[in-house]
């Protein structure tokens, strides 16, 4: 006959586990990183993610005595590189820099390509900036009432840039323009970077993307602003609309950037990893250099991280459905 093991008798086991337990992640998370650790961006260099990341990725590498080593796998409107972290060990050695093509691509790809909650671990946002669209000086649009105009009278006769199909910024015009009954062309690619230079080069009529990923090209005069989609006008930009401005009221579209690990990843190496962007990131320095960048800092760490995720995620699927938009 088997005896049963007195009730205090298991909690006394369960707390020894749980002390055992810290007492192993705690030695993990304090010699973590004893190697290199990749950083995946999954866009192609040049754009604002890739920027932020660098930055990011440099400062941490002070931090840890590390390489922290900027990887960039750009495609399918950052599936690839997404992916490719969702598959990594989760030991702390793979992280991930992204926009919020975390939370749009769930709703927009068929089969839906991962669970931003569930394949992924959130260690911070790092900061939002605003989505637009960009010309050059002497480009014949002037205005979005003349582009809706002439796109009305002439279905697809102007093209636009991606740089990441499914993004906030693709989004946006595809809803814009459901919502003003105007079409345009767009043309995907793989990154903020190649899309800003076919603009450049006169290949497409304009670009769509964050204001972080083109204001060095909208400093120094080679792009021009049409409008941006935030929330009230930028100082750097007082001269340009907001579309709220333009007549589309409540119509606010941003892009975060944010900080992500594989799911199981160990929460002491995350709590770690946390706490020094965070730092990193209050530093007058850094930070006043990522503002230059147009990227407006803001990281909580990663419970505020994994409740924007939930709702921007939510948020997102359902404009997907309203505008009627699939990729596969």
């Amino acid at each position: 006959m088997k005896t049963k093991a007195p009730k205090g008798r298991f909690a006394l086991l369960a707390a020894s586990a749980f002390a055992a337990a810290l007492a192993f992640a705690a030695p993990a998370a304090a010699e973590y990183p004893d190697r290199p650790v990749k950083v995946i961006v999954p866009f192609a260099a040049g754009g604002g993610v890739d920027l932020l990341a660098r930055v990011v990725a440099s400062e941490l590498q002070k931090v840890n005595g590390q390489p922290f080593v900027v990887e960039n796998r750009g495609g399918a409107g950052g599936n690839i590189g997404i992916g490719a972290v969702i598959r990594s060990p989760a030991d702390g050695y793979t992280l991930m820099i992204t926009s919020d093509a975390v939370v749009t691509n769930p709703g927009l790809y068929k089969p839906t390509p991962f669970d931003p909650i569930k394949d992924l671990a959130p260690i911070t946002e790092l900061g939002t900036t605003p989505d637009l669209i960009t010309l050059k000086p002497d480009s014949p649009i002037k205005s979005l009432p003349q582009l809706i105009k002439e796109s009305k009278a002439s279905p697809e006769k102007y093209t636009y840039g991606s740089g990441a199909q499914g993004a906030s910024p693709h989004l946006m015009m595809e809803k814009l323009q459901k919502l003003g009954g105007f079409k345009l062309l767009m043309v995907p690619f793989p990154g903020a970077g190649p899309a800003t230079q076919a603009v450049l080069a006169g290949t497409t009529d304009m670009n769509t993307g964050s204001y972080s990923s083109t204001r060095g090209q909208i400093a120094s005069g080679q792009l021009r602003v049409l409008f941006h989609a935030g929330p009230k006008r930028l100082p750097e930009l007082p001269d340009v609309p907001t579309l709220e401005e333009l007549g589309f009221p409540g119509f606010v579209a941003e892009t975060f950037m944010a900080m992500f690990a594989p799911a199981g990843t160990d929460p002491a190496i995350i709590k770690k990893l946390s706490g020094q962007v965070l730092a990193i990131l209050a530093q007058p320095d850094v930070r006043a250099g990522i503002e230059r960048t147009g990227l407006a800092v803001h990281a909580e760490g990663p419970e505020a991280l994994a409740a924007r995720v939930a709702k921007d995620a939510a948020m997102w699927r359902s404009v997907v459905e309203e505008i009627g938009l699939t990729l596969n």
